[in-house]
C-alpha cells in the first residue's frame, strides 16, 4: 500500500482496509445505497483533495524554478530502465554547457544520489519510505535544499513505477518516460496513463537489441496510439547512441524554453 496516495491497488479502486465485496447467494438489492458507495465517494473525494493540494504546490514549485531561471524534468520508468544511468552520462556529457542539479526519488537508500555526486552534479536524495513516488511537497523541501543555480537544469528521478508518478505533477516543466528495450514492448497500452501524461519517451538500451526479443516499431506505434505527440528518442546510456539528440532537446530547453511543456498544458 503507498503510505503517499493511499492507494492499496493500482487502479485506485479500494480505500485502505476495504476489501473487495464477495458473491453470495442472496439479493443485496434491499432499496437502500450499499456502505460501499459510500466508501467509494468518500475515496473520490479524498482523491482529489490530494490531487488538488498537490497541484497548488506543483504550481509554487514552477513558480520558484522560474524565479531562479531553471527548467526542470520529471523522469519516470519502471525500476531499471537506466535513469540513473542515463543522467550520469548526460551530467559528464554537457559539463560546461548548462549545470545540472538532480533530485533522486528511492523508497530507501542513497545509492543513486551518491552516483550522482560522483558524476559530478549537486544531488538531493528523496526517501519515501512505502511511498511509489515523489509528490510536489517533498521536490519543494528537496529544492531548497538543493539551491539550484540560475539556469540549471533540475532533473528530479521519480521512484521506479510506471503508475503512481504519472497522477503528481512536481512542478516539472517536462514529464520523460524511460522504457528499456529489456522490457515489454506492450507497456504503453498497460500503462496508458503514464504515457499519456508524458511529453517525451526515451526508448534506452538499444546497444541490446540483438539480444533480445523486442518490437521496436510496435513498441513505438503503441505510444503514439496513446499519446500522438509524444515525441521519441531511442538511445543507448552506455555506448551513446542517439544521446546527441537528447542533448540537443535538454539544451534547447533549458536555453530557449520552447519545451516548457507543462505551464503551456
Amino acid at each position: 500500500m503507498c503510505a503517499t496516495c493511499g492507494c492499496s491497488t493500482h487502479d485506485h479502486d479500494a480505500p485502505p482496509g476495504h476489501h473487495h465485496p464477495h458473491d453470495h447467494d442472496h439479493d443485496h438489492d434491499h432499496g437502500h445505497p450499499h456502505a460501499g458507495d459510500d466508501a467509494g465517494h468518500r475515496l473520490l473525494t479524498l482523491e482529489r483533495d490530494v490531487l488538488a493540494r498537490n497541484q497548488a504546490l506543483a504550481e509554487r514549485n514552477r513558480g520558484w524554478l522560474a524565479g531562479r531561471g531553471a527548467f526542470a524534468i520529471n523522469l519516470m520508468s519502471s525500476p531499471g530502465a537506466g535513469k540513473t544511468t542515463l543522467l550520469e552520462r548526460t551530467i559528464c556529457d554537457v559539463a560546461g554547457a548548462v549545470d545540472v542539479a538532480v533530485i533522486e526519488g528511492d523508497q530507501a537508500t542513497a545509492r543513486d544520489a551518491d552516483r550522482i555526486r560522483a558524476a559530478g552534479a549537486r544531488a538531493v536524495q528523496v526517501n519515501t519510505g512505502t511511498g511509489c513516488h515523489l509528490d510536489a511537497a517533498m521536490v519543494a523541501r528537496a529544492l531548497s535544499e538543493l539551491d539550484p543555480r540560475l539556469g540549471a537544469v533540475v532533473a528530479i528521478e521519480n521512484v521506479g513505477n510506471l503508475v503512481c508518478p504519472a497522477l503528481f505533477d512536481l512542478g516539472e516543466h517536462a514529464r520523460i518516460v524511460v522504457v528499456s528495450v529489456t522490457e515489454g514492448e506492450d507497456k504503453p497500452i498497460k500503462y496508458p496513463h503514464m504515457f499519456r501524461a508524458a511529453d517525451l519517451l526515451i526508448l534506452n538500451k538499444v546497444d541490446l537489441l540483438p539480444h533480445v526479443e523486442f518490437d521496436v516499431s510496435r513498441c513505438l506505434a503503441l505510444a503514439h496510439e496513446v499519446n500522438p505527440h509524444l515525441r521519441v528518442f531511442q538511445v543507448s546510456a552506455t555506448r551513446g547512441d542517439g544521446l546527441d539528440a537528447w542533448y540537443d532537446w535538454l539544451l534547447t530547453a533549458a536555453h530557449g524554453r520552447p519545451a516548457d511543456m507543462r505551464a503551456a498544458s
